[in-house]
């Protein structure tokens, strides 16, 4: 079984602004289906198209299955059965020899920065970067399954 140990954080958007970083990639991204148990995605870039199902949260793990899949299925499965949906664009960052995803909300989410690294165990130590801000892992309304149906702008 495929597991995702994750920690997200808030972004200090002054310092990221400042960083040198990437052009970043665009990413539309569905949700076909949004339950407190699982989550079914469609994300598609200009070069690469996913389906990614992840079962329930628990502490920072979940189980997650994620699958290459050809790009015209992804536009027609986010045009004809995502519920909910947003675009952003990733950078990845590296910082003291880890990956950081960093997404940087479009539309209704603009203005939200958020940066995640993915663990190989829950107690696993790392360096954060200056330019991060406060912690929200666990906290509900920074799923992106979330701010696809309750976005930023609405807070």
């Amino acid at each position: 079984m495929a597991l995702e140990i994750e920690r997200k954080y808030l972004v200090q958007t002054d310092k990221w602004y400042c960083l040198e970083k990437n052009a970043g990639q665009l990413f539309r991204q569905g949700y076909i289906l949004k339950t407190p148990e699982k989550t079914i995605r469609v994300r598609l870039t200009e070069q690469t198209a996913y389906m990614t199902i992840k079962g329930a949260t628990t502490g920072m793990t979940r189980t997650e299955f994620e699958y290459e899949i050809p790009k015209d299925d992804a536009t027609a499965l986010l045009d004809n059965f995502a519920e909910t949906e947003l675009s952003k664009i990733r950078h990845e960052v590296i910082h003291a020899g880890k990956t950081w995803e960093v997404d940087v909300f479009l539309g209704e989410n603009e203005g939200l920065i958020v940066a995640e690294i993915e663990l190989n165990s829950e107690d696993e130590s790392f360096e954060i970067p200056e330019w991060i801000g406060a912690e929200v892992t666990g906290i509900e309304q920074y799923y992106n399954s979330r701010l696809s149906e309750w976005p930023y702008k609405k807070w």
